[in-house]
């Protein structure tokens, strides 16, 4: 093969490992009575195995950029792509609900370790004046492997819900064998001289005032897809079809618009684009949540996804598009709050919704609007 052909295959790899981190910690949505029924368990029961990729994910991924700088690019996603794949035949196997959860977990550990970094490795072999379209690329196959995942894993089940996981692992192989474009170990500690993987440059006040936009944008969008399927059923008495129908739409117009969205990056800039995303975002939620036209709400859940992917892309183009020390650790640490966002909105809103659906919906509009934009704006005077 040659030299131009290999390095198109491995550039072409980073965008499959932003569709497989999203598609692996979903898949098992809408096979959980398959899996329960298999293992002896509820439905309800099975569903911990989300929680059980997703925690561990977020979690390591606060420190996962700045280790795998320090151990270095290539090896720690070639090593992090093996474990996944182990991880993913363990859950194939898996005779118990305990072994399913332990390896899920471990998978999560594992993921946590590719998105970071495979983000780092895009921006260090992309000029600057182009990292917006090239990230927002990379959004829109995470996006994909989001929305597909509950498709795929549902037909999966209908075979052997333990099909999914053989797939999963073949991938992962596939893609650790491709590897990372270029020398890419020490970009982040070439621009200043500085040793690679130390964590106090990841973790400064610039890069946790972005790290709480990613944990609003995420948080109050994508995070609110439970309520949006609450409300489809109390409001409109939707079918669980009908409502996974509705959700799609987010995922579908963050897809259609990613790249889009990053070439706006480019031309205005990551925070100016935040600040006309956010309260645009908290529109679409507050007339989600209060209108009561079907047709309406999903019209505008999809702008939300939109919004979404212009606040996600602009975060992440803020942090691989600065000069600052470790990168790799500092998306890392973005993607990590975006992930607790989506975590946190659930134990949050749902006794809101209890007591008024409506509220629920107005809360995380307000903090989109108001908190995101003087997050921006404060961090431009600085």
């Amino acid at each position: 093969m040659s030299g131009d052909r290999r390095a198109s295959l491995r550039v072409a790899a980073l965008y499959a490992g932003g569709f497989l981190g999203p598609f692996g910690g979903g898949v098992v949505a809408s096979m959980l009575p398959e899996i329960g029924g298999d293992l002896g368990v509820t439905p309800g029961t099975a569903s911990s195995s989300l929680t059980a990729y997703l925690l561990p994910f977020a979690a390591v991924m606060l420190v996962s950029g700045t280790l795998g700088a320090r151990w270095g690019r290539v090896r720690t996603v070639r090593c992090a792509y093996a474990l996944y794949a182990v991880s993913s035949l363990a859950c194939a196997l898996a005779p118990t609900l305990g072994l399913l959860l332990g390896a899920r977990a471990i998978q999560g550990v594992a993921n946590s370790f590719t998105t970071p970094l495979l983000l780092a490795a895009l921006a260090a072999v992309t000029p600057r004046e182009r990292l917006g379209r090239v990230l927002g690329t990379f959004g829109a196959c995470q996006a994909a492997g989001q929305t597909s995942a509950p498709l795929v894993g549902g037909l999966s089940a209908e075979l052997d819900w333990r099909l999914a996981f053989v797939i999963l692992a073949v991938v992962s192989v596939a893609l650790g064998a491709a590897g990372l474009p270029g020398d890419v170990d020490a970009d982040d500690a070439s621009e200043q001289g500085a040793p690679a993987g130390r964590l106090r440059d990841a973790l400064t006040l610039p890069v946790l005032r972005v790290a709480t936009i990613a944990f609003l944008g995420w948080g109050a969008l994508g995070g609110l897809s439970f309520l949006v399927a609450f409300r489809g059923e109390d409001t409109f008495g939707l079918t669980a079809a009908q409502r996974g129908l509705l959700l799609t739409v987010f995922g579908v117009a963050g897809i259609l618009t990613a790249r889009r969205s990053g070439g706006l990056i480019d031309r205005w800039g990551a925070r100016r684009t935040i600040v006309l995303a956010a309260p645009l975002g908290a529109a679409a939620v507050l007339v989600a949540g209060t209108v009561d036209l079907l047709l309406v709400v999903a019209l505008v859940w999809a702008a939300a996804g939109v919004a979404s992917q212009m606040i996600l892309v602009g975060v992440n183009t803020a942090v691989l598009g600065s000069s600052g020390a470790n990168r790799g650790g500092a998306v890392s640490v973005v993607q990590s709050f975006r992930f607790f966002g989506a975590a946190a909105a659930p134990l949050a809103l749902t006794p809101l919704y209890a007591v008024h659906p409506h509220v629920a919906f107005v809360v995380p509009a307000l903090l989109l609007a108001v908190a995101a934009p003087l997050l921006v704006l404060r961090g431009t005077a600085r």
